[in-house]
């Protein structure tokens, strides 16, 4: 593959499904010790999860993806380049603060997107303790593979009772409430990582509103998966959500499912 190549996605995602599963198992072999975190210059924690799954990811991106540029939440010298037309997004371990609550909610994932001119137009989330794997890319619609079945996934119609939300199961936020009370939802799941994004994916919620800081690593995979099921994601005002903005920071957002 060479940088800007039309590459196809399904064969993007058969061969990314694996490499999300052994990053997954990584983590898994962590996730059962008592291993402790670090802290990085903005506050957030990094286990010895994160960096065992990133290499898994990055050498296997760098062997099937030899001229795609990657930018990774763990490779900090990343974060410094300027977005070109096409490039990888990975978060190795999103959601670090709920693997380290070891609650058995197993909300965190593995997370890798494909970034074409701006949007997510391919990606993988795997959430390894819940053994839930969701795909999905521009023109081939989404998918979830658990317990060896693979089906296709779409977002559904907005129920007779009204809308579920999805919400941050560790930042939750007092512009959150509001917007919620706002739209008037009050029946709420709260969940960590982007499974929020795959949770809406899959029919399972309706919209998940995000005011708290994130990174476009946080929601490139999530969001891409979104897109293939009929889902969107935009800015509160309703305008465009894009990437590649300086220092891959993004600002609020609101992934929606169907329309009504």
């Amino acid at each position: 593959m060479t940088q800007q190549q039309e590459l196809s996605y399904q064969a993007l995602i058969d061969a990314l499904e694996p490499v999300a599963r052994e990053a997954g198992a990584k983590i898994m072999e962590i996730y059962g010790t008592d291993a402790q975190a670090d802290f990085k210059g903005d506050g957030s924690p990094v286990t010895l999860a994160d960096k065992a799954a990133e290499a898994v990811i990055l050498a296997a991106l760098k062997r099937i993806a030899p001229d795609v540029t990657v930018i990774s939440e763990e490779n900090a010298a990343s974060h410094a380049l300027a977005a070109p037309a096409q490039f990888f997004l990975v978060d190795p371990l999103d959601g670090t603060k709920e693997f380290l609550k070891r609650d058995g909610k197993g909300s965190f994932t593995v997370n890798i997107a494909l970034i074409e001119h701006g949007v997510p137009v391919m990606g993988v989330v795997f959430a390894p303790a819940l053994d839930r794997m969701f795909s999905g890319g521009k023109g081939i619609g989404a998918f979830e593979s658990r317990d060896g079945t693979r089906r296709a996934m779409q977002v559904r119609a907005v129920p007779a009772s009204g809308r579920v939300a999805v919400a941050s199961a560790s930042h939750r936020d007092a512009q959150t409430d509001a917007w919620l009370a706002g739209q008037g939802i009050t029946d709420t799941v709260s969940i960590g990582s982007s499974l929020k994004f795959c949770l809406v994916a899959a029919g399972e919620a309706d919209v998940y509103p995000r005011f708290g800081p994130t990174m476009e690593w946080d929601t490139g995979a999530g969001d891409a998966v979104l897109r293939a099921a009929g889902g969107r994601l935009c800015l509160p005002d309703d305008s465009a959500f894009d990437y590649g903005k300086p220092d891959y920071r993004n600002g609020a957002f609101v992934a929606w499912g169907a329309a009504g």
